[in-house]
């Protein structure tokens, strides 16, 4: 990783743009997940012992996960181990990773928004409804590492008014790769859904974009909505009502980054997000050298980040 965006990126880019292309991701993804020697009983056991996978959490039996890629799609008991907040206006993580909270007005996050995306270009050049919509309000970005479980889950509760997919690249989500490429997550393929929760059943939260952006090693976003775990997949259309809490998609495999984006005025983060936010804003008033407001808070799918502010 480090010399893919150290002296590859610099000094070898035809190598750089082809190991960030979609077919070498297929293929590292193949060496990385579908080899027979990762299907041996005692790899097997190594990679679970590494990931700290808790196979009790799983859906399916041990025995049957017998291969690197079938314990990275692994569907886990989500309605047992991983509750949700019974308020109906609370906004839940969408996976298993690592957050980072911005609000324009009230914490100027300036680093993430210029290192790690160009908002216009994120949500799509050609959309200037939603840039509009959206430009003045929060945002959450959620980094899922190799360990994390991969499927992603609904944040909010309401009905899709756009979904739409964005071609690009498939650069790592690595932090150090995001340090080295500027704004990484708007020129990686991506998917984005728009949600209006405004709706009856809905978390009255306003107009939500989830974007799911793939990484290096991940060639897929596989749309697989759920109403009850994950027995009736279904693709993702305008005017689904999507339910807060169940599963959407997953990602195969590897790593790859959520961002959720909220309009101005109607999201309150929680208060130990906010307060990671604030350490993170002193330290860079004090830091020398490569000082930003950046901390990462690790959270677990269907908990919460926040909900609707009162109006």
């Amino acid at each position: 990783m480090q010399w893919l965006y150290g002296y590859g990126r610099e000094k070898a880019p035809a190598i750089f743009k082809a190991l960030t292309s979609a077919r070498a991701t297929q293929w590292l993804s193949f060496l990385n997940y579908d080899l027979p020697i990762h299907c041996r009983p005692a790899a097997l056991n190594k990679l679970i012992q590494d990931l700290n996978i808790d196979l009790q959490e799983c859906l399916a039996p041990a025995r049957s996960l017998d291969s690197a890629r079938k314990l990275f799609e692994r569907q886990i008991k989500y309605w047992q181990f991983r509750p949700m907040p019974a308020d109906p206006g609370s906004v839940v993580a969408p996976a298993d990773a690592r957050v980072v909270i911005g609000s324009w007005e009230q914490f100027r996050q300036l680093f993430i928004k210029e290192k790690f995306f160009s908002f216009n270009e994120l949500l799509g050049t050609g959309q200037k409804h939603w840039q509009h919509t959206f430009c003045d309000g929060d945002f959450a970005i959620f980094r899922l590492t190799p360990d994390k479980y991969h499927y992603n889950h609904v944040p909010v509760s309401g009905r899709i008014v756009d979904f739409y997919a964005i071609d690009g690249d498939y650069h790592s989500c690595n932090p150090s790769a995001v340090v080295a490429e500027v704004t990484p997550f708007s020129k990686n393929k991506r998917v984005v859904t728009v949600i209006d929760t405004d709706v009856p059943g809905g978390t009255k939260i306003g107009l939500v974009a989830m974007v799911e952006i793939v990484a290096l090693m991940i060639g897929e976003i596989v749309q697989c909505y759920s109403a009850h775990r994950y027995d009736d997949p279904q693709s993702i259309r305008p005017g689904l009502f999507i339910h807060k809490g169940q599963p959407k998609s997953l990602y195969r495999p590897g790593s790859s980054v959520d961002v959720l984006f909220f309009q101005k005025g109607r999201m309150v983060f929680d208060a130990d997000l906010l307060a990671n936010t604030r350490r993170a804003e002193v330290h860079s008033r004090f830091s020398h050298g490569f000082g930003h407001p950046l901390v990462e808070t690790d959270v677990q799918v269907r908990a919460s980040i926040g909900r609707a502010k009162r109006l």
